[in-house]
C-alpha cells in the first residue's frame, strides 16, 4: 500500500523514489487505485517541483552512451533481446515521467484549478500504463532467458526530463509531443519485423503499446493547448520555440501522420521542423 499518506503528490513521490522495477510497478498501480477509489486528494500544501530528485532506479542496467549501447537488430534472438530491453528501458523511464508530472506540475498555475484532478487522472492513467507496458516487455525478455538490467542502457529520456523540469509547457512538448510521438513512428517499424523474424508474441506486445501511445499523446497534446490557452500563446508557433530551445537536433520524418493525427498533433507541429 501506499504508505502513511493521502496526498497524491506524497504518494507519487513514493513511486518515484522505488529503486526495484517490481516494486516501482507495483506501487504505481496501487497509487493510481487509492487515487480512484478517493484515498488520496490533492492538497493546497503543493510541496515545490525543485524539492524532487532523481529517481529510484535499479544498479542495473549501466547507463552508458547511446553509441555504445548494443545493436538492436531482430534478425536473430540477441537482436531481439536487444531491442526489448531498449523498450524496457524506455516504458522504465516513461514510469518516472508520468509520475512526475504529477508530482512536480499538478498544483501549476497554468493548469486551471478546476481541472487539476483531470489533470492529475490522465497522468496518472499514464503512468499506469506504462507500468503495464513495462511488466510485459520484462516478463517476454523472461521468456526469452534475459531481464531488464542485463544490457547496457543510455539516459536521453530522463535527461530529456531534466532539461524540462522547470517549466510544464517545454515538458509537455518535448516528453510526449516529441519522444512518445517518435515512437509512433517507429514502432510499426518495429512490429513488423519483429513478426517477419517470427517473433508473434513480442509484436503483439508492441501492438498493445503503440496503441495506448497514441492516447499518452493526445494527453500531451490537450495539456500543452490547455497551457497555451493560459498563457495566450499560439500552440504550433509555441512548440516550434520549446523544441528548438529544449530539444537537440531536427525531428526525423517519416512521421506516422495518421497515429499523430489521431492523437490530434497536427502537421503544422512538427513538419516545420523536419531534418
Amino acid at each position: 500500500m501506499i504508505a502513511n499518506t493521502t496526498s497524491i503528490q506524497t504518494a507519487c513521490r513514493q513511486v518515484l523514489a522505488a529503486c526495484d522495477p517490481e516494486e516501482k510497478c507495483r506501487l504505481a498501480h496501487v497509487c493510481v487505485a487509492a487515487w480512484k477509489a478517493g484515498d488520496l486528494s490533492f492538497e493546497n500544501a503543493w510541496r515545490p517541483g525543485s524539492e524532487i530528485g532523481i529517481p529510484g532506479r535499479p544498479e542495473n542496467p549501466i547507463l552508458a552512451p547511446p553509441r555504445e549501447v548494443q545493436r538492436r537488430r531482430v534478425s536473430g534472438e540477441k537482436g531481439r533481446i536487444a531491442l526489448l530491453h531498449a523498450i524496457a528501458h524506455i516504458e522504465f523511464n516513461a514510469i518516472n515521467l508520468a509520475f512526475d508530472m504529477v508530482a512536480r506540475f499538478g498544483s501549476h498555475t497554468d493548469i486551471p484549478v478546476g481541472q487539476r484532478s483531470d489533470f492529475i487522472e490522465d497522468w496518472l492513467n499514464v503512468g499506469d500504463d506504462e507500468s503495464r507496458h513495462f511488466k510485459m516487455i520484462n516478463d517476454r525478455l523472461a521468456e526469452l532467458g534475459s531481464h531488464y538490467g542485463a544490457l547496457t542502457a543510455h539516459d536521453g529520456l530522463w535527461e530529456a526530463a531534466i532539461a524540462t523540469k522547470d517549466d510544464i509547457a517545454a515538458r509537455l512538448a518535448i516528453a510526449p509531443l516529441v519522444l512518445e510521438a517518435r515512437g509512433l513512428d517507429v514502432t510499426p517499424g518495429m512490429i513488423n519485423r519483429l513478426k517477419r523474424a517470427g517473433d508473434g508474441p513480442s509484436a503483439e506486445i508492441l501492438e498493445t503499446i503503440y496503441q495506448e501511445e497514441i492516447q499518452h499523446v493526445a494527453a500531451g497534446s490537450r495539456w500543452f493547448h490547455h497551457v497555451c490557452n493560459a498563457r495566450n500563446r499560439e500552440p504550433a508557433t509555441y512548440f516550434h520555440e520549446l523544441v528548438q530551445a529544449h530539444y537537440a537536433g531536427n525531428l526525423k520524418p517519416p512521421f506516422n501522420s495518421v497515429a499523430r493525427e489521431a492523437a490530434n498533433l497536427l502537421r503544422d507541429f512538427y513538419e516545420p521542423l523536419a531534418q
